[in-house]
């Protein structure tokens, strides 16, 4: 039987055209983390490499945040927003679960009418939705897609967890992916482990509200009591995350290398997530990349932003010099799930 389905007519390649960060005007140093936790600014130095974030305001809200990414990214890809024909957000801290905040965005824009949805694959968001934007230009059903990856991890910030008070920060990436007449994203590795789930999670989930009694009250079975409940963080078995980050996320890189045809001698930037000091340099010394390839460490001043650490991270080494246009990077998002997702690009 013969399909009367017309194939897809899309570009050959895809690419990322431009790039886009905003970070929140107000910067939290480590000594205000302090005031919380029993710890030290060289604890948290030598764990972490952190030695500032940068927290959101009232007004600097997921949708504000990531409106000004947005136009920065747009700007630097020569394109107009009506030309931009969807918009994938990757989130865990916009806490509406419906409608998506891609549409706020899109609208917000200028972007006309766009299809719009957002992800939710946490620190590995932003390579997921980079993954779907080059099957969208390359299937044909858009032309241009604006990848955001944006978070108030403030929101969800225990400051009393000595083991991740210090970790988190706000802010937005994004990119602009279009077509492209020869490979500049390359195939990527992604997966997820779900056994490990529990160790990077959301202490509480949203339905605790609605099932635990006013103060005075008894609570149903099984339900924490009022007193009990607290407002929901992000939890995370540190040791546990550590050991999966830099044995299997080094395997991972590796074969998002090979999947591209591209040899640690041929990179010339390595982007991971911004989770750990201690993890990217672990990955680059399991990589043995050489020391020509230039790292992100945006982690010491930027802290933990989850999904917009990795468009953060590339907007600041194009801004400041010491990455440029047509470099060759790799990049790797992993977190919560256990999810991860590596792939090659070619920096725009």
């Amino acid at each position: 039987m013969t399909s009367k389905i017309k194939p897809s007519k899309g570009a050959p390649y895809a690419r990322i055209m431009g790039v886009g960060g905003y970070r929140p005007t107000r910067v939290v140093p480590n000594e205000e983390i302090l005031q919380h936790i029993d710890s030290s600014d060289e604890w948290i130095r030598s764990r972490s490499g952190i030695a500032t974030r940068h927290w959101a305001g009232p007004e600097e809200t997921v949708a504000t945040m990531s409106v000004e990414a947005s136009g920065k990214a747009i700007a630097d890809a020569g394109i107009t927003p009506e030309q931009i024909g969807a918009v994938i957000v990757s989130t865990v801290s916009h806490f509406k679960q419906t409608p998506a905040i891609a549409t706020e965005i899109a609208h917000r824009i200028g972007a006309g009418k766009p299809a719009a949805f957002d992800i939710s694959a946490g620190c590995a968001g932003f390579g997921y939705g980079l993954t779907l934007a080059k099957g969208l230009v390359t299937e044909g059903s858009a032309e241009y897609v604006l990848v955001l990856g944006v978070e108030r991890l403030s929101d969800l910030t225990d400051l009393e967890d000595r083991a991740t008070a210090f970790l988190f920060g706000d802010g937005a990436g994004a990119v602009i992916v279009g077509p492209a007449n020869e490979p500049e994203i390359g195939p990527t590795v992604w997966g997820s482990e779900g056994d490990k789930a529990e160790t990077i999670k959301q202490t509480l989930g949203w339905d605790v509200y609605r099932t635990t009694p006013v103060p005075g009250g008894d609570a149903p079975e099984g339900r924490p009591a009022p007193e009990e409940v607290r407002y929901p963080a992000i939890t995370q078995e540190g040791q546990a995350v550590f050991r999966w980050a830099v044995f299997e996320m080094a395997k991972v890189a590796q074969q998002a290398l090979d999947a591209a045809g591209v040899s640690p001698d041929d990179l010339d930037v390595f982007i991971p997530h911004q989770a750990n000091m201690r993890i990217i340099d672990s990955m680059v010394k399991t990589l043995k990349l050489p020391e020509s390839v230039t790292v992100a460490r945006d982690v010491e001043t930027t802290g933990n932003t989850s999904a917009a650490s990795i468009p953060l991270a590339m907007e600041r080494l194009l801004a400041t010099g010491q990455a440029k246009s047509g470099d060759t990077a790799l990049v790797i998002g992993f977190g919560a799930g256990l999810v991860y997702a590596a792939t090659v690009v070619t920096l725009p």
